[in-house]
C-alpha cells in the first residue's frame, strides 16, 4: 500500500527583497514527504533550512510555488486556520526552547490546549500525563530557569505533543545541549517516530543523521542530495495518540478563547 503524502512542495520559492537587490533563500524547491518519515535536513548556515520549517509550519508564506498540507493547498488558508492548523496538527521544538519564562513547565506544555479551547481541568490532565512520560512530573511547578537545558528540551518536546500533532518540525533541538543531554533528547524523538509520528528536523550534527529514514542536504536555497535509508513499506505505522488522553468533550461554545497580548497575561486572566 502506497504511503499518504503528507507534504507537498511544489516548485516553492521564497524572495526576499525587490528587483536587482532580490535574493532567494528557496528557489523552485520540490519536497514530498510521507505520513511516517523521520527527516534530517541537512546544509550550511544560510542554505534555506530554517527558511523552509517556517513555510511547512506555516509561519512564513512562500512567494509562489504550491505547498499542499494533507492533499489542501496552504497559501488558501485564512490567518485564523492557519493559527488552528499551528496549534493542532503541527508541534514545533526550538533550539532555544521557547519556554515562557514567567509560567510554570506546566503551564507551558499545556499552552497549546489554551487555543484549542479546553478547559484548565482537561488541560492539566492531559500535562500530567504527557509530563509523566518524560520524567517531568516532580518538576511541572518549577519555572523554566529553575531546570537543566536538557529538562527544558524534554519540556518543549512535550508541549510540541501534547496536542498530538500530524507533524513536529525540530529545529535544532540539540544545539544548546552536552552530548549526554543532546542524547536523552533524539532517543525521546525516535520514540516518538517509532509511534509513527512524522518528524522533520533541521541540524548541522552528522552524526545525528542515524536516527533518520531520509537525509536531505539543502545548498543554496534547493536539495542538493536527498538519501533514504528506509524504503517506504518499512516506515512506522501511525497510531491514534501519543499518550493516554480521554475522549475529548464537544465544548459547549464555539468561540474560541480570546488572545491577549501575551501567553502568560491570558492564563493569569482566566485563573482569577
Amino acid at each position: 500500500m502506497a504511503r499518504e503524502k503528507i507534504i507537498e512542495l511544489q516548485g516553492v520559492s521564497k524572495r526576499y527583497g525587490f528587483g536587482d537587490a532580490a535574493s532567494y533563500a528557496l528557489k523552485d524547491f520540490d519536497l514530498e514527504v510521507k505520513r511516517g518519515e523521520f527527516i534530517m535536513i541537512m546544509g550550511p548556515s544560510g542554505c534555506g533550512k530554517t527558511t523552509l520549517l517556517n513555510v511547512i509550519g506555516l509561519l512564513d508564506k512562500a512567494s509562489s510555488g504550491i505547498y499542499l498540507l494533507n492533499g489542501r493547498p496552504a497559501g488558501r488558508l485564512s490567518t485564523r486556520k492557519k493559527a488552528k492548523y499551528r496549534s493542532s496538527k503541527i508541534g514545533f521544538i526550538f533550539q532555544n526552547f521557547n519556554l515562557i519564562p514567567t509560567l510554570n513547565i506546566l503551564d507551558n506544555v499545556t499552552l497549546p490546549l489554551v487555543y484549542c479551547g479546553y478547559s484548565r481541568l482537561k488541560r492539566e490532565r492531559q500535562g500530567d500525563e504527557i509530563l509523566e512520560r518524560f520524567h517531568l512530573q516532580k518538576k511541572e511547578y518549577y519555572l523554566p530557569s529553575q531546570l537543566s537545558g536538557g529538562q527544558q528540551q524534554r519540556a518543549a518536546i512535550a508541549r510540541s505533543l501534547i496536542a498530538n500533532p500530524e507533524i513536529i518540525l525540530a529545529d535544532e533541538p540539540t544545539g544548546n545541549l552536552d552530548s549526554r543531554s543532546a542524547h536523552i533528547v533524539m532517543e525521546e524523538l525516535k520514540s516518538i517516530h517509532e509511534e509513527g509520528n512524522t518528524i522533520i528536523m533541521v541540524t548541522h550534527n552528522p552524526s545525528l543523521t542515524t536516527y533518520a529514514t531520509r537525509v536531505i542536504n539543502m545548498l543554496d536555497g534547493h536539495i542538493d542530495t536527498d538519501i533514504k535509508t528506509v524504503a517506504d513499506r518499512d516506515l512506522p505505522q501511525p497510531i491514534s495518540v501519543h499518550i493516554k488522553h480521554r475522549k475529548k468533550s464537544t465544548p459547549k461554545t464555539k468561540k474560541e478563547p480570546k488572545l491577549l497580548r501575551s501567553d502568560a497575561e491570558f492564563l493569569k486572566k482566566e485563573q482569577k
